[in-house]
């Protein structure tokens, strides 16, 4: 294969020379194909054309690896709530049942910082990384390429790689459902619904949000822009517009949806000072999940992200096929 003079092989090249993907070839020259169950003539055929082409010269002279690291790394926004802690537990789980050592580490979802640990984690040559979390995480799937990693999106999707994430769209209607159902036994106005927390044009909020207004649709309520109340993630933010809701209507939502456990802070935050009739009058809902809800004075559903699925289908999202192939992966929620 003729190339340019002075142009330094890359993995493309030796793709190409080898009739096999980027990410085998990858997969191969990191050590890991073994793992992933490339086949060794695979193996061999690739090695025999980095060799021909000079790409161990060119692997020594940039410091990259040859061999196994046995890292595992993650990226994640915080610890704070209980989602974003389980997954952790769960990566790290997975990744020591496969003789993996975890790294973890939170970038409070900063760009900056995200930028920052990924280029860190990629130099202490981790043999793929997780980006859990991150709006917009095609820049630190595209470091991972050139690096020559594998790497996956967790709970929110980008294109440069594959994804899992929850059934946003799927698990909000069907919580909505079932606030519709109890706020009827009620005798609530299906018309007198609030959206509380989250972020529009964030793929897991507008998701949600299309499921919220679908369930509502479907028994002929179409709200108007001012029952979602989209303030954002802290407590103190959906605890103001669920006041301002009460001030406005002088009374709660017949029907509350939340949009995650930080909104859920927020909430109980305001309502733990109102009477009981007050709470009575309203049923909530919250995408997220924590056994506390059990102690609360009011009725609360609220539906559990399967993190065991979302791991599980993160790490069979490695091979060389899933990573050339990209795809979606969308994981059902539970009803806790």
């Amino acid at each position: 294969m003729a190339r340019p003079a002075g142009r330094k092989t890359t993995i493309y090249d030796i793709a190409a020379a080898a009739n096999a993907s980027a990410s085998t070839v990858s997969l191969v020259l990191n050590g890991s194909w073994a793992r992933y169950r490339i086949k060794e003539d695979t193996a061999h055929r690739i090695t025999e054309a980095a060799r021909r082409l000079g790409y161990n010269v060119n692997l020594t002279a940039r410091g990259l690896r040859l061999s196994r690291s046995g890292l595992a790394g993650m990226i994640l926004p915080h610890y704070h709530n209980r989602f974003f802690a389980d997954l952790a537990e769960a990566f790290e789980a997975e990744a020591r049942r496969r003789d993996l050592c975890p790294i973890v580490v939170s970038t409070q979802r900063e760009e900056a910082v995200e930028l920052n640990v990924t280029r860190t984690l990629l130099a202490q040559r981790v043999e793929f990384l997780f980006i859990a979390g991150v709006p917009r995480p095609d820049p630190l799937d595209r470091l991972c390429a050139a690096a020559g990693v594998p790497c996956v999106n967790v709970d929110l999707p980008g294109s440069g790689a594959p994804s899992v994430v929850s059934d946003n769209r799927g698990g909000a209607k069907r919580l909505t459902g079932i606030l519709i159902d109890k706020a009827t036994r009620r005798g609530g106005s299906l018309a007198a619904f609030l959206y509380l927390g989250g972020v529009a044009g964030e793929y897991a909020t507008d998701n949600r949000v299309a499921g919220f207004m679908e369930a509502l649709h479907a028994h002929g309520v179409d709200l108007d822009p001012g029952c979602l109340a989209l303030c954002g993630y802290p407590p103190a933010s959906a605890r103001d517009a669920l006041s301002a809701y009460f001030d406005r209507c002088g009374r709660l939502p017949a029907g509350l949806f939340i949009n995650s456990i930080a909104a859920f802070e927020g909430a109980i935050g305001f309502t733990s000072g109102l009477p009981a009739p007050a709470l009575d009058a309203c049923v909530a809902g919250c995408f997220d999940w924590d056994p506390f809800a059990a102690c609360l004075p009011f009725d609360v559903t609220m539906l559990r992200q399967d993190v065991g699925t979302m791991m599980r289908q993160a790490f069979e999202a490695l091979t060389p096929a899933r990573q050339d192939a990209r795809p979606l992966v969308m994981v059902p929620a539970i009803l806790a």
